[in-house]
């Protein structure tokens, strides 16, 4: 995504727009629901994106095709099992991008299904546009979401795998490593910037691939498409 038109930003930033607050709410939604105000009181229950908007992520989602949002906080002193609340919570965000991408898609879905019925007519040029535009945000939007999901489950901080791992092993080695974290991301964030595209892009497709795949066929399958 480095050699950006403007029609590529003009779709993008509704994406990102709807993808990282909506990852971030349902980390802070789990935790809500398993005792810990913390999300609320932060002011970070909310679908608004400038409440979770960080301005690092959100240009790496331009520069590199992934990026992330401020982490929504958590205290994990009010699950009744931390160690099972920390997992759920982690695993909040990647899961709601993974559902949003299958909502997208079967939502596309359904338009390509009357489209092919002719409920929605396509018969001129305006039409037809229209109908590209809209497949390429569709497009754009599941492919962004299952890629926020893959690239949040990695585990390096600020990520998602990174608090998902801090759950599985020991608190003492765990605040060893955290006195580290922001070097650990530091170093994380050049390897990605300065990666070639094909090679970051490459880890990345190893395992966005079959995911779009398997929803492409659960939603065809589904729609009898």
């Amino acid at each position: 995504m480095n050699n950006l038109t403007l029609e590529d930003i003009i779709i993008m930033v509704p994406i990102l727009l709807i993808a990282l607050p909506f990852h971030e709410f349902s980390h802070g939604w789990v935790a809500y629901k398993m005792g810990d105000p913390t999300a609320k009181y932060a002011g970070r229950l909310t679908l608004n994106p400038f409440k979770h908007l960080d301005l690092v992520g959100t240009i790496m989602m331009f520069a590199a095709g992934v990026g992330w949002a401020k982490p929504v906080p958590i205290n994990p002193i009010y699950f009744k099992n931390r160690r099972t609340g920390t997992i759920l919570v982690s695993l909040a965000g990647p899961l709601s991008n993974l559902v949003l991408s299958f909502f997208s898609m079967l939502v596309w879905g359904v338009i390509v299904k009357l489209v092919s019925a002719g409920v929605i007519p396509v018969q001129t040029d305006i039409a037809v546009r229209i109908l590209m535009t809209a497949e390429t945000f569709f497009l754009t939007l599941i492919i962004v979401n299952i890629s926020l999901a893959v690239f949040n489950m990695i585990p390096v901080p600020p990520l998602d795998g990174s608090r998902l791992i801090s759950s599985f092993i020991p608190e003492e080695s765990y605040y060893r490593f955290a006195r580290f974290e922001q070097y650990i991301g530091l170093a994380f964030l050049a390897l990605v910037v300065f990666l070639p595209d094909n090679l970051f892009g490459n880890f990345l497709n190893f395992f966005v691939t079959p995911i779009y795949t398997s929803m492409a066929a659960a939603v065809q399958f589904i729609l009898r498409i």
